[in-house]
């Protein structure tokens, strides 16, 4: 039942995407409505060139000089790059894929703040515990899922992720490290309720693979139209063809896009308030 992608835009950063994007706060280390952390405009003094100085992160690997220079060779992404200042994605380590896809599922077509609602009275019916296991989510009744807020379709999709956690479907984050991208996406869109995107974001955010470029995202193709400053935006596949310049850092690239399309939402809003 993946929502289809609307934009992961900056919501409040922010986490939209799929509808708004079924928003990405489900990665987080808590459920908050923000998905990124940026570093002080600060650390951009003297930079004069379109490269910005951005220490290497231990929490992803897209996060490095080397991506930055590589980015900023396109003039575009280095204006782009000097407005925002350097990214930091927070990858959350100690979040299982089970759990990441769990909560992915419960924002799916809802506001951050109703899912966060919802996911708080889920993980109270396990007291003691920061998330229950499949095995508890397998036994737990119908009717207490619903109490949570849980539609039908959606109970169903949390058992079915549970269920593929169990078989071994849905890897461990060391199983996850031995397999590619691509190998991932096959594997977990066999789930139900889990598409594409979802699995994208969780290559981003959970993962902290640095070279996804999630094309069916509005948001990472609005920002590529605001960007090049073209009439509609791409079509995916046509976008798809376009990022392959900026392999092998394309996480990173999504990211700017997405603060790319924020800033002309920005902008048009505060347009219409003059």
């Amino acid at each position: 039942m993946e929502a289809m992608p609307r934009d992961i835009g900056f919501k409040n950063i922010r986490c939209s995407a799929p509808t708004g994007a079924a928003d990405a706060a489900w990665f987080m280390p808590s459920d908050s409505d923000r998905c990124w952390v940026e570093a002080p405009r600060r650390h951009m003094r003297g930079v004069s060139s379109g490269i910005v100085p951005l220490s290497r992160s231990r929490d992803s690997p897209a996060m490095s000089e080397e991506a930055i220079r590589h980015l900023s060779r396109d003039r575009r992404f280095a204006a782009l790059i000097r407005r925002v200042g350097p990214p930091r994605l927070v990858v959350e380590k100690q979040r299982s894929p089970y759990e990441a896809l769990t909560r992915a599922i419960a924002h799916q077509q809802l506001h951050g703040r109703a899912a966060v609602a919802i996911l708080g009275r889920f993980e109270a019916l396990f007291p003691g515990q920061s998330f229950p296991t499949p095995a508890q989510v397998l036994a737990t009744e119908e009717t207490a899922l619903r109490a949570c807020g849980f539609s039908a379709t959606k109970i169903a999709c949390i058992r079915a992720i549970a269920a593929a956690t169990l078989d071994g479907t849905i890897p461990t984050r060391s199983e996850s490290a031995r397999l590619s991208d691509e190998a991932l996406i096959e594997r977990l869109t066999t789930i139900r309720g889990v598409g594409r995107w979802t699995v994208e974001m969780l290559l981003i955010f959970c993962l902290g693979r640095p070279d996804v470029l999630p094309v069916d995202d509005f948001g990472v193709r609005d920002g590529y139209r605001v960007l090049h400053k073209l009439a509609a935006q791409p079509k995916p596949r046509e976008l798809a063809e376009l990022g392959l310049r900026w392999a092998p850092h394309r996480s990173l690239a999504a990211w700017y896009l997405w603060r790319a399309s924020d800033e002309a939402k920005r902008a048009a809003a505060a347009s219409s308030r003059a």
